[in-house]
């Protein structure tokens, strides 16, 4: 039996160099840069920027919250009185600034 463990240390240090790219900077993902953190094109990432540098993490997808019942489920059989639409309340047009 072969096993294979993979270890990817990290806190390594690589030397890239800032060059120009049309009108602003560029700093080239390549290499172990875009390898360690699997980074792909199209990779959303959120920049942290500090008066010495900046880091660049992967955004982590937000998990969609999905509701156990649907809006038609819940108001299945629904009908005024048991919504208590009698006891909704009036307002006065001074309650809604009309005087």
């Amino acid at each position: 039996m072969i096993i294979h463990l993979w270890a990817i240390f990290m806190g390594q240090v690589v030397q890239a160099k800032i060059q120009k790219w049309g009108n602003g900077l560029a700093l080239r993902v390549a290499g172990l840069i875009r390898d360690i953190p699997q980074f792909e094109q199209d990779t959303k990432v959120s920049v942290e920027v500090f008066e010495d540098g900046f880091t660049v993490k992967k955004v982590k997808p937000c998990k969609m919250f999905v509701f156990p019942l649907k809006e038609k489920d819940l108001l299945k059989g629904m009908t005024p009185e048991l919504a208590h639409a009698d006891e909704l309340a009036v307002l006065s047009d001074r309650e809604l600034g009309f005087e």
